[in-house]
């Protein structure tokens, strides 16, 4: 799917929760339960850098179910390799206790990544899907826990491993 139509897609997506929003009686119940959050991440090594920002809405529907969509943006570059990955994601929140979230998320990036080799250099160009399944403790505005990638690829992905750590902040 490339660039244009994701966004084309996004467009469309939040101009029909707009319209839709704007039948309600108040539109202020609208935005009471919308929240905001996101996350940003640096990392330097010797001869790297890595830098990730995603920003991210959901809308609370009740105290447990929440449903919403992120961006993210990332780059990184080691010696003369470099690496950048956008896209977006879904995903769904359950709280079936206030300390237990349960969460299921899919994403879909796009990888472009340049390995510089001594005779030329190698680009790489793709998209990557993740579906992830999660659970976390959560303590207010703050879920920390272990999110699992049941579409895990050694080859493609951009993730250490299938099974990895997450901090979700939302206001």
């Amino acid at each position: 799917m490339s660039l244009k139509k994701m966004i084309f897609i996004g467009f469309i997506t939040l101009n029909i929760t707009f319209s839709l929003a704007q039948t309600t009686r108040n539109n202020s119940d609208f935005w009471n339960n919308v929240r905001f959050g996101g996350s940003i991440g640096l990392g330097f090594t010797n001869n790297g850098f890595n830098g990730s920002i995603s920003p991210s809405a959901i809308y609370q529907f009740n105290e447990q179910f929440a449903s919403g969509a992120s961006l993210s943006f990332n780059y990184a570059k080691f010696d003369e390799d470099k690496f950048l990955a956008y896209g977006g994601s879904v995903l769904i929140l359950f709280n079936p206790i206030p300390q237990l979230q349960i969460s299921a998320e899919f994403e879909q990036l796009r990888i472009n990544r340049t390995i510089a080799t001594s005779t030329i250099d190698i680009e790489d160009n793709y998209w990557l899907p993740a579906f992830f399944i999660g659970a976390g403790y959560s303590t207010r505005n703050v879920t920390m826990g272990l999110r699992y990638d049941l579409l895990y690829d050694d080859n493609k992905s951009i993730y250490g491993n299938a099974l990895m750590p997450f901090v979700r902040v939302y206001f």
